[in-house]
């Protein structure tokens, strides 16, 4: 998920040429409140003209509690986005609040229940009620760390190791888990050491989230190559899927891959690979 300034028209314009699974059109932070009202017309006629393909498009409004994020979601619902990311999230009530929003403009223009939800956790009682979050509406698809806000919230910082941000990445993977909706980690904004990065995106894999959020192009490639099953890993999952197959044509119930019993976790991690496979573009089908 590549974040995009809301109040960069020529960034805006290109992000999808790059090939980024996700791209999120930022009406917050990266917004001065002297521009909030430009950017929100900008990221509107962004998402209204611009063709970016199969690119799932997302937005990160401004918060409620803000003169600003009512208006970013009529403008960005109304102009169709994909999903709209809520940041600094803290309370199931805080989405229950958005989702009522979105409602409101999905029935104004016809389109009920089109606008999916993403909640950003970026302090430590988002951290606490991240299950809570994640299950307080239909619409959510995902939830996300913010790391930044977190450890200032933490009063903390970010090293390099990332240890002040293992509870709230297990915490967020766990609930997204729980919840059945996906898990973003953080961005890494030192494009000086892709060296660091590259060992974040190995970690975050490990501790099984689905995706990396970033802030360059540059850092695309790493993500895909982490992420994206071996050629080993394929051939394997391959073989699992096969040998179900055939049990389930023979109406076996029992199951062996080069002589070692086939269990259920086994046969979940396979096809997860062999989605994985397909979705990077390696192989077409199973």
């Amino acid at each position: 998920m590549m974040f995009v300034p809301g109040n960069n028209p020529g960034m805006m314009a290109d992000a999808h040429i790059y090939g980024p699974d996700s791209i999120m059109l930022d009406l917050e932070d990266s917004v001065t409140i002297a521009e909030k009202d430009t950017a929100r017309l900008l990221v509107y006629n962004a998402l209204r003209s611009v063709d970016y393909g199969d690119t799932e498009m997302v937005v990160r409004i401004n918060p409620l509690n803000t003169p600003y994020g009512r208006k970013d979601i009529e403008a960005v619902v109304k102009a169709g986005v994909h999903v709209i990311r809520m940041p600094k999230t803290e309370t199931a009530a805080e989405v229950e609040e958005v989702e009522r929003e979105i409602e409101k403009v999905e029935r104004e223009i016809g389109c009920l229940g089109r606008t999916r939800i993403m909640a950003a956790i970026e302090s430590a009682l988002g951290v606490v009620n991240a299950y809570a979050i994640a299950t307080a509406s239909p619409r959510m698809m995902g939830i996300a760390l913010g790391a930044e806000d977190y450890c200032a919230n933490l009063k903390t910082q970010r090293t390099p190791g990332g240890d002040e941000l293992r509870l709230a990445r297990e915490t967020i993977v766990v609930a997204a888990r729980a919840a059945g909706i996906d898990a973003l980690d953080t961005v890494y904004s030192n494009l000086d050491d892709m060296e660091t990065f590259r060992k974040e995106v190995e970690l975050i894999h490990t501790l099984g989230f689905d995706g990396k959020s970033i802030i360059n192009p540059r850092q695309i490639e790493i993500v895909n190559e982490v992420f994206a099953p071996t050629p080993r890993a394929i051939e394997k999952a391959r073989a699992i899927i096969a040998a179900i197959r055939e049990a389930e044509r023979r109406g076996s119930g029992v199951v062996s891959v080069n002589g070692k019993m086939v269990d259920r976790p086994v046969v979940i991690r396979a096809q997860r690979t062999i989605d994985l496979a397909i979705a990077s573009g390696i192989i077409s089908e199973a």
